[in-house]
């Protein structure tokens, strides 16, 4: 039986990754950041069978312990400051865990793992590519592109990226980085444009809410479901050599359409009107359900990401299963059982 230990168990995709690693018969671990986490017994319901152990990627001293308690074959990390937008307001602590912590979790494998024998993946993402249209290659950003991040968790991902390359490099680990393109799902936190756009349709369905503030309606993102995602993640680390992946879906949607999308599944059709950062989304009832405010927009916009999966999809034989209009669609039934108020049987 294999071991894994995960970082950002609390999250999207490492609740996907220890149910896929689950099913493979693996035995789990996950570091859990601190003693009274609010998260902890979500966690320790939906995933019984995974081990907890309280470490912090900003102490490397309880990263040593975690990598002694579970002595793992793989180690997967999710854990980061993840949300662009935030990054803005606390670009210190983007820094101290998406970029540092990484280095601080390379150092405890290499300082346990006397027999090199531990594979590591590295959460690498899009952002740090920028979006600008001097390195933006037609058929979308490879494993070889140029890049220029436009955000401090950009920045902090791009530093997480090249120790992790300087690593396998400099000490033979087999250390990998999936530089995932937007990927969204059920388990998305509301903070997030798709999961926020598709919990709102949701309640909007059930009279509960009436109408999303949204930013920038124009950004092009490459939007794939994590599901299909940690199944790259976890081909990465069975390859006999370790190397860089661009896991995408090779098309771009606008975030107008996702919103058109999401109201298109519980039967409402949206007509635009305005301009800039004063455009409303109508109704075929008349009834205004998205308005814009600028709030939401980025000091930094990324305005497209395009990813090329060629290599991922050679090498590793991986490729998405769920499209665009089926990753609408299962986000927003999901949000709408969610949302539903219980019935007594």
């Amino acid at each position: 039986m294999k071991k894994a230990l995960i970082t950002g168990i609390t999250g999207q995709d490492g609740g996907h990754l220890a149910t896929l690693l689950h099913e493979k018969g693996y035995e789990i671990y996950a570091i859990i950041r601190g003693q009274q986490n609010p998260r902890r017994s979500q966690v320790e319901q939906e995933f019984p069978y995974v081990h907890l152990i309280e470490a912090d990627l900003t102490d490397p001293s309880s990263l040593v312990r975690a990598m002694q308690t579970a002595e793992p074959d793989e180690v997967y990390n999710l854990a980061a400051i993840s949300h662009v937008g935030y990054s803005f307001k606390d670009p210190q602590l983007t820094a101290d865990v998406t970029g540092k912590g990484v280095l601080n979790l390379l150092e405890a494998i290499r300082l346990t793992d006397t027999n090199n024998k531990v594979r590591f993946y590295q959460a690498s993402t899009s952002e740090m590519f920028g979006g600008l249209d001097y390195n933006r290659p037609g058929a979308g950003y490879d494993e070889d592109s140029l890049f220029h991040p436009r955000s401090p968790y950009g920045v902090a991902k791009l530093y997480a990226h090249w120790i992790t390359r300087n690593y396998r490099e400099s000490y033979g680990m087999h250390a990998s980085c999936g530089i995932l393109f937007n990927h969204e799902g059920e388990r998305r936190g509301l903070e997030f444009v798709t999961r926020k756009v598709t919990n709102a349709v949701a309640r909007i369905k059930l009279g509960t809410q009436e109408y999303i503030e949204l930013g920038n309606l124009e950004s092009k993102r490459d939007w794939g479901y994590a599901g299909d995602y940690v199944e790259g993640m976890w081909r990465m680390l069975q390859q006999d050599k370790p190397g860089e992946y661009v896991l995408a879906t090779g098309e771009t949607h606008t975030i107008r359409e996702f919103v058109e999308l999401a109201f298109a599944e519980i039967g409402l059709k949206l007509t635009w009107r305005g301009e800039a950062e004063k455009i409303e989304g109508v109704d075929q009832n008349g009834v205004v359900r998205i308005k814009t405010n600028p709030i939401f927009y980025r000091p930094a916009e990324v305005d497209i990401l395009l990813g090329n999966p060629a290599k991922a999809e050679k090498v590793l034989g991986w490729k998405r299963k769920v499209d665009f209009r089926g990753l609408v669609k299962l986000m927003v039934e999901h949000d709408i059982e969610l949302e539903s108020p219980v019935k007594l049987i």
